[in-house]
């Protein structure tokens, strides 16, 4: 691969927009950000506050972390990014499930985008880049707002559109 392969333009591109939207959910003013429980002496660190606690609207469990920079996701503004496949999983995962290339251990599509989230270089769907979902997702979606993702994910088809 060459230093100016548009392959690895686009991978640098969508880690930097990764990091921007990371930057950009962090923003808020402390007064919002939990507080140090002083009482037990726990000290929170950034890795451990979820992006999402999965009590937001819809939209909002998608923008925060950032999907729409490199999916595109039918029903949630601004979600065109071209780097990762489009989330139109009710239509793509039963075929996802049955590629020779999936070593996964999912059985449903719901399990699918779950594990996709958890552990996404577990299978890397053809034609795009690998190593660029992040895999620190996992640790920083809380369960509530994954469930609500999967949820969401596994209805979607090409023509859908409203959360």
């Amino acid at each position: 691969m060459t230093p100016r392969s548009p392959e690895r333009l686009v991978v640098l591109t969508a880690i930097a927009l990764v990091l921007l939207s990371v930057v950009w959910t962090l923003r808020d003013p402390p007064a919002s950000r939990p507080k140090l429980d002083q009482s037990v002496g726990l000290a929170l660190k950034i890795e451990t506050i979820p992006l999402v606690t999965g009590d937001e609207p819809l939209i909002d469990i998608f923008t925060r972390p950032g999907c729409p920079v490199c999916h595109i996701s039918p029903g949630i503004p601004g979600a065109n990014g071209q780097v990762g496949p489009p989330l139109v999983l009710g239509a793509t995962g039963p075929q996802r499930l049955k590629d020779p290339g999936y070593r996964g251990q999912a059985r449903t599509v719901r399990e699918y985008i779950v594990e996709s989230v958890l552990e996404p270089q577990r299978f890397v769907v053809r034609g795009y880049p690998e190593r660029t979902m992040p895999n620190w997702y996992g640790s920083r979606l809380s369960a509530l707002a994954l469930e609500k993702m999967a949820s969401y994910l596994e209805r979607q088809t090409e023509g859908s559109s409203v959360p």
